[in-house]
């Protein structure tokens, strides 16, 4: 296999490699795959190089879980990956974030402005041979997408995506105003005890002239580590009781995200007004009540819509 390497932005490496060998998806399809399972995940986020004058540096964060990660979709092009965290004392289960990958995919929806996200074509050069992966808040709300390659550089399975947009993470946007958007390029890769999601970030003030203010850049690390010593039962009995719940609120994402323009969410940036009823729902099947196709389409009526049309495309 002929490789060859291309330097990406924030001194991050990553590898192309020609449509040719791209012919058989499979081994992309089984790293993918290959993050299911269970694991004891620590999650850590640390500021780098500071862009601003008196701008100072922000405390790093650290926090971790226990989480699942089941397989929703499984096809050749196409696979889905929900995350489900369990409180190992109490047994409680929180539906996390989902990713979804698909094969040389046509578009993306890209993070635009508050609360907006935007479907836009994917360049050909991009996509060729590529993997988008698209992931999803806990509601099944849009987060961000990415487009690259897997390698096998000496047999390690790595999969680099492009810069794209994203907004503040859950982490921050409770606590931050100095800026409203983030630029990243992320990294998985599979090792021998799990994978690991790396996050090379870049704090942004968008403004509405166009303009755009760096604030500092931020190493994000999440670990994956695989468990065989937590009861991971509660997750799976949730998941049985409310799948086809959650594949009935993604179809309805999907009329958004699925085709331009996009969609704006009318909630508040931390999406609580739709997270809580959503929850409540899968909640009542849960307990053996019925939730009724009008109550999903209630909560959407009340708090989605279609983004506004572009003349062109902004990148």
């Amino acid at each position: 296999m002929k490789i060859r390497t291309l330097a990406l932005n924030l001194g991050l490496l990553a590898a192309a490699v020609s449509p040719a060998a791209f012919a058989d998806t499979s081994r992309d399809h089984d790293s993918i795959l290959a993050m299911q399972g269970e694991y004891i995940v620590d999650f850590a986020f640390d500021e780098t190089v500071l862009l601003q004058p008196g701008y100072e540096r922000h405390a790093a964060m650290r926090s971790g879980g226990i989480e699942t990660v089941i397989v929703v979709q499984d096809t050749p092009t196409k696979i889905v990956l929900q995350h489900i965290l369990v409180d190992e004392k109490s047994g409680h289960v929180t539906k996390h974030w989902r990713q979804d990958w698909t094969f040389e995919a046509p578009t993306r929806f890209e993070f635009s402005d508050d609360q907006t996200w935007q479907v836009r074509a994917i360049p050909a050069e991009l996509t060729r041979g590529a993997w988008t992966q698209c992931v999803y808040e806990v509601s099944d709300a849009p987060r961000y997408c990415g487009t690259g390659k897997w390698t096998y550089n000496n047999n390690v399975p790595t999969w680099t995506s492009d810069t794209s947009w994203r907004p503040l993470p859950r982490r921050e946007y409770t606590k931050r105003s100095d800026y409203n958007a983030m630029s990243a390029v992320n990294r998985h890769t599979l090792t021998p005890s799990g994978w690991t999601h790396e996050q090379f970030n870049t704090k942004v003030l968008r403004r509405r002239d166009g303009t755009h203010v760096e604030l500092a850049r931020e190493f994000g690390f999440n670990d994956y580590q695989k468990t065989t010593e937590v009861d991971f039962k509660p997750a799976y009995t949730y998941w049985t009781a409310t799948k086809e719940y959650w594949a009935k609120v993604r179809a309805r994402w999907e009329r958004y995200l699925g085709q331009p323009p996009g969609v704006r969410l009318k909630t508040k940036v931390d999406g609580m007004a739709m997270i809580i009823p959503l929850f409540e729902q899968a909640g009542s099947l849960e307990e053996g009540r019925k939730v009724r196709d009008a109550q999903i389409d209630a909560v959407f009526d009340k708090w989605v819509e279609r983004a506004p049309a572009e003349a062109s495309a902004r990148r």
